[in-house]
């Protein structure tokens, strides 16, 4: 959990709940859903922090609402997400994971050169901080298998997957901005 001073942070409705972006002057530090009352009560309202965290925050919402319209597959938002090496390291091997496909945790172990790690990749890919920006949704266990998305929001999984494999339909209604 970052802090938000100067950040700026926006909220959508979503079918799968509320999600955040959070911003500063240059990246997207957080993308979350809002499924735990500590998160809800933290990032549950619009805020503004500076203009430029602003705007970034706004180009970012942009561009999750295009993702669950299904008009975007890559994002363009620049994202500083904190964590080890190790962890940044996995981070980086799901972006390379093309929209609609999966990889294994095996696969992405074998991917950043630390075949043994399995279990860690399982723990960096739940530690992932840039949720659907960067796309730890798309990693799946052997055989398939959905072995837990954001927690335990296997159902949240299982949804952007079939957004992505075109299996889905989400309304444009359900991304209008949260106001207060």
């Amino acid at each position: 959990m970052i802090e938000l001073d100067g950040q700026s942070v926006r909220v959508i409705a979503t079918q799968f709940g509320p999600f955040a972006v959070v911003t500063d002057d240059e990246t997207v530090v957080e993308a979350t859903w809002l499924r735990a009352e500590h998160e809800v009560d933290r990032l549950k309202e619009n805020r503004d922090g500076s203009r430029l965290s602003a705007r970034l925050a706004d180009r970012a919402i942009e561009e999750v609402q295009a993702y669950f319209r299904g008009e975007l597959t890559a994002f363009t938002v620049p994202v500083r997400a904190h964590g080890t090496r190790f962890q940044k390291a996995v981070w980086q091997a799901l972006c390379a994971i093309p929209y609609g496909e999966t990889a294994t945790y095996g696969e992405i172990a074998e991917r950043i050169g630390r075949p043994a790690a399995v279990r860690a990749v399982g723990q960096a890919n739940r530690a992932n901080p840039v949720a659907v920006i960067v796309p730890c949704h798309r990693v799946v266990g052997k055989g398939s298998v959905l072995r837990g998305y954001a927690g335990a929001a296997v159902d949240i999984q299982e949804g952007l997957l079939a957004l992505e494999q075109g299996l889905l339909l989400l309304l444009p209604e359900m991304f209008d901005l949260i106001r207060e």
